[in-house]
């Protein structure tokens, strides 16, 4: 047996054993084995669905916008709280439309992703011509600057990463 059929994504791999530890919270041999089949047999198993090769590069830039992520994500955690829990009329909640430079499906993919996984925002639609992404936000003073403010910290660097394969 070939080791591209093995282990057909060796990057998809290693993160899904990976987040199988940190979700279990858990480092003892059992649940390393565990998540180590796990992590082997699902790309085996969804590697028909890949319709392309996934190609990732820059990985300076992947770090950076893992970080960024994570910072959002911290940062929207505590605004959602404060929102939340104080006064309701203060609230903004709205759709806006972004339109889309990203070209890579995965890219947009991991663009309304990363919005869904930041607090306060989630991604409801994407244009049947791929070219615009419908968020829903929980607080949105001013619509231009979310919207540029979105395109600047996630689809940018995403473009970097996944267009210049």
């Amino acid at each position: 047996m070939r080791l591209k059929t093995l282990l057909p994504h060796p990057v998809l791999s290693l993160f899904l054993w990976l987040i199988w530890l940190l979700l279990n919270n858990n480092f003892s041999a059992g649940h390393m084995v565990l998540g180590l089949v796990l992590a082997l047999v699902i790309p085996m198993i969804t590697a028909v669905f890949w319709q392309e090769k996934v190609c990732l590069s820059r990985p300076w830039t992947q770090l950076r916008f893992f970080g960024i992520v994570l910072w959002d994500i911290l940062v929207a955690n505590v605004t959602v709280a404060k929102l939340i829990l104080g006064p309701k009329d203060h609230l903004q909640p709205g759709f806006i439309t972004i339109d889309l430079d990203i070209q890579h499906p995965l890219g947009i993919s991991f663009l309304a992703n990363t919005i869904s996984l930041t607090p306060g925002t989630v991604s409801c639609d994407l244009s049947e011509d791929r070219k615009q992404l419908l968020v829903h936000a929980l607080h949105v003073e001013d619509p231009a600057e979310t919207i540029q403010e979105i395109k600047q910290r996630y689809e940018r660097p995403l473009m970097e990463i996944f267009e210049s394969c």
